[in-house]
This record gives C-alpha cells, structure tokens and sequence, in this order.
C-alpha cells in the first residue's frame, strides 16, 4: 500500500471561523453560555417542566436549550436566564491581546 502525505491544517480554536460562518464569534459565544447554563441547570436537577416554567417559556424550547439547538435563543436571553439561576453576570470590556488578529468573546464562570 502506497504512503500518503497528508496535510494537517490547525484550527483557529473556533470552530465556526473554521466552518466559515459570518457570524463564528456569535455562535461560539451561544454555546459557551448554553454549556454554563446546562451545567447549572444539571446541579438544580431540575425537569425541563420545571425549568420551562421558570424561565417562562415552553418546554420544547428546554429541550432544545438542552441538546445546545441554539436558533431560537440570543444572547441576551442567555445571560438573562443566567440571572434567573442566582447569577451575576459581568461583562469585561479589554484591549485584545498583541498576538490576535482581531477581539475574541469568551464566558467564564467564577466559583
């Protein structure tokens, strides 16, 4: 059997830039807070039932929430059921760092 060469490219640590989506930090972002907001919701041990009321939405759109089905969801309706979970949410506004191109998003969760 022949040897191949192949190419190996690195991503950029965003995998929405490297699938070419317009709107990658966007995106990227959305999932970051969904992961932390299911993390929380998984301590709770809460049914979905229970979370769509809490949060004041239907149940379809937990479940959706909770397999990461993001469309329906901004932002800003992230963070805000965050506060809705007993959460202070801050937001940092720095220069970018020297060795990227361009600002990055990113979420953290403090203990």
């Amino acid at each position: 059997m022949a040897k191949r060469n192949e190419i190996i490219e690195r991503g950029s640590n965003n995998v929405f830039v490297d699938l070419g989506f317009k709107d990658a930090g966007e995106r990227k972002l959305k999932v970051e807070l969904a992961i932390r907001l299911n993390s929380l919701l998984d301590e709770k041990s809460l049914s979905q039932v229970a979370i769509a009321k809490l949060f004041a939405v239907s149940q379809p759109h937990i479940s959706e929430l909770r397999n990461y089905k993001l469309d329906r969801f901004s932002t800003e309706r992230l963070l805000h059921f965050m506060t809705m979970l007993d959460r202070d949410v801050e937001i940092v506004i720095r220069p970018k760092a020297a060795r990227r191109k361009s600002g990055s998003l990113s979420v953290s969760i403090a203990a």
